[in-house]
């Protein structure tokens, strides 16, 4: 079980797996006025920074599931790195369908919302391991400004306009699946640029060590196009944004 190997690839050196900074991250932690001991929950996990760094900071307990074999052993090691590992347990596996044996006060989907088939779906599910008055996080991109047209939208990465909501029409959203928005930190162009323009290095240097990898090509392509796909597309007309919901 595993994701697809060019993600292992391009973001093999992220300790956080979308735009949100470090800084972001420390200010959400501390935004949620977190007590030591909170259970927290994290489906899609990544490289484990947001529990690693939270169980030094606030003195979570925190599990994290992802599908990446890489990541997962990279979030251990961090644990190891930050003298958390007796707090935090990563484990490599689907996250989707994931219900925690123990409710956690937190249950997080930070920028993997496929895992529930959609916004409404992920949200269902960490639910399900929410203990009461507990928070939920979810991580989403939305429209900065709407596409002009469809090829636009595909420029940001997405199928089409339909994809994404705007900032307003998201947090809607959650009011209509009967939850109060409590908070949020949203990501930057400049969180945007740590996020997708520290892949380039990591796809040359890759490069350089692997010329003959099956994948070679497809990474050498990758590295020429997509610095003018992402300045032209994704950097003007996509935000993201993590939202901490409790039920109404």
């Amino acid at each position: 079980m595993d994701i697809p190997r060019i993600f292992n690839i391009t973001e093999s050196a992220h300790r956080i797996h979308n735009p949100i900074t470090p800084e972001k991250l420390a200010t959400l932690g501390a935004a949620l006025r977190l007590k030591p001991g909170t259970r927290v929950l994290d489906l899609g996990s990544g490289s484990g920074e947001m529990l690693c760094t939270w169980a030094r900071d606030h003195g979570i307990i925190g599990t994290g599931i992802d599908m990446s074999q890489l990541f997962s052993e990279q979030a251990k090691l961090r644990a190891e790195e930050l003298g958390v590992a007796d707090r935090v347990e990563f484990i490599h596996g689907d996250a989707a369908g994931y219900v925690a044996d123990e409710k956690a006060g937190v249950a997080a989907c930070v920028g993997a919302s496929w895992i529930g088939g959609g916004v409404a779906g992920t949200i269902g599910l960490l639910a399900k391991s929410l203990g009461a008055n507990g928070i939920i996080l979810i991580g989403e991109p939305y429209w900065r400004q709407l596409p002009p047209t469809e090829e636009v939208a595909r420029g940001c990465l997405a199928h089409s306009i339909s994809d994404f909501l705007t900032l307003p029409e998201l947090i809607a959203s959650f009011g209509h699946l009967g939850y109060d928005v409590v908070e949020m930190v949203q990501a930057d162009q400049d969180g945007w640029d740590r996020y997708e323009a520290a892949k380039w290095l990591t796809m040359r240097l890759w490069l350089e060590a692997n010329p003959d990898d099956e994948l070679a090509q497809e990474v050498r392509a990758q590295l020429t196009s997509e610095p003018g796909r992402y300045v032209t597309y994704t950097r003007e007309y996509l935000g993201w944004g993590v939202f901490a919901l409790m039920a109404r």
